[in-house]
């Protein structure tokens, strides 16, 4: 269920108290992709607040799709690819969780989350993609193809994706959610433009007059944006571009203890559970 939505008012919240309106059961968007940029201490505290029943939405996620698939939060994946890149391969705990049947992967590719998303920003219910002719896709998820109007030709078709939240994390914002992200911008801004509710969470809060000086920076607006939290090093273990690189020493661990459940309910436990996330 969407949060209520706050359009003029200082925004700025904890981060336990922006998580706690998230509801079990939520069709929750992440930002970032892969090791970068992702909302880490955000994910975290779901996991500390025990949610439950989550379906994920991303392109492109790993360490935290991976975390909330092994604390049990999650029941389903949309995205194109779940995995750590190179540097250390796949997703152990989401796909253990997946050829268990306990999380139903919801297989994508990176450009149909992304119409599906931009279906729902238009409010029609599905947008049409090219280039999944030849592909077993389609079968696989039950994506239909319509007749083109203006041709003899016919095209596939992706539904809307319409998440209640979006989670995202953010370089700079100002207590009333207009946000700055520096660098590659992902599919944040589409996530924060088709969903019910947005949580940001920011390395610094800035005056937002900065931002009525040079509003071609501001990425996501803050007419969209529910809660703001001041959150230094709100993105690890996941990289921040320009501030910090993603934790290899500590995606390595992880990586290595999700290979077994048990291990990883330690490591949860022992970790991340622990940690003092500067947001908190």
């Amino acid at each position: 269920m969407p949060m209520e939505r706050n359009t003029m008012n200082d925004k700025l919240t904890t981060l336990p108290e922006a998580i706690a309106r998230v509801a079990d059961g939520a069709l929750l968007a992440l930002g970032g992709n892969t090791l970068h940029r992702g909302p880490g201490a955000a994910v975290h505290e779901l996991v500390r607040q025990g949610k439950r029943g989550l379906e994920v939405v991303k392109t492109a996620g790993a360490y935290d799709v991976d975390l909330l698939c092994a604390a049990g939060s999650v029941t389903a994946v949309s995205a194109g690819f779940i995995g750590y890149e190179t540097p250390f391969g796949m997703a152990p705990a989401y796909r253990r969780e997946v050829e268990s049947g306990t999380v139903l992967a919801k297989e994508h590719a990176c450009a149909t989350v992304i119409a599906g998303l931009r279906a729902a920003i238009q409010g029609v219910p599905f947008m049409p993609v090219a280039g999944l002719t030849g592909s077993d896709l389609p079968a696989a998820r039950g994506f239909q193809r319509v007749a083109d109007p203006y041709s003899d030709a016919a095209v596939y078709v992706v539904p809307a994706l319409r998440p209640d939240v979006a989670i995202l994390h953010v370089q700079e914002a100002d207590v009333l959610g207009n946000a700055r992200i520096l660098g590659t911008r992902f599919e944040d801004v589409l996530m924060a433009f088709a969903a019910g509710s947005v949580i940001l969470t920011a390395e610094r809060i800035v005056d937002g007059e900065a931002f009525t000086a040079d509003p071609e920076s501001v990425a996501i607006p803050g007419f969209i944006v529910d809660a703001v939290v001041a959150a230094p090093g709100g993105a690890w273990p996941f990289s921040c571009t320009p501030l910090y690189e993603y934790d290899a020493d500590y995606l390595t661990a992880w990586v290595a203890a999700a290979r077994d459940p048990d291990t990883a309910r330690r490591f949860i436990a022992e970790r991340m559970l622990t940690r003092a996330e500067a947001a908190a």
